[in-house]
């Protein structure tokens, strides 16, 4: 379930991605985004970052964690594969992003990104030699 709205983003920002910062496949899709941004129309918040407080933003650690959120200009929470379409949009991206709204395409990406965000922790090395899985709690 996503929080309720929030207040709107600073000025010029188009979108905030809350990312997993201990992620190491996710760090590689923000450092591209943090390259290709270059107008600073996206907003980074890392999660895993020892201050981050979900509570600020009306969620919990476990629900950020469970797939990629994000925020529009206005406050309208955002997640999984929407996400990635508007951080796409925000660099300038809006071909590859129209092409993932095409009836199959949006299907096939959804499926995959859901997939992905299931086993996340599994395929990136963070689970333990039992194979647990367990989401990183911030204190």
């Amino acid at each position: 379930m996503l929080p309720t709205a929030q207040a709107p983003l600073p000025t010029g920002k188009a979108v905030e991605v809350f990312f997993d910062g201990d992620c190491p496949l996710c760090m590689r899709e923000i450092r591209m985004l943090q390259r290709k941004d270059r107008g600073g129309r996206i907003q980074f918040t890392d999660i895993a970052a020892p201050a981050f407080e979900a509570g600020t933003y009306g969620t919990t650690q476990s629900e950020l964690m469970a797939r990629i959120h994000g925020r529009l200009a206005d406050g309208t929470w955002i997640e999984g594969v929407e996400v990635f379409r508007q951080l796409y949009t925000a660099i300038g991206w809006r071909t590859a992003v129209a092409f993932t709204r095409l009836p199959i395409v949006s299907h096939l990406v959804r499926l995959g990104y859901h997939l992905f965000a299931k086993n996340r922790l599994r395929l990136t090395g963070r689970c333990a030699p039992d194979g647990t899985c367990a989401v990183p709690h911030q204190t």
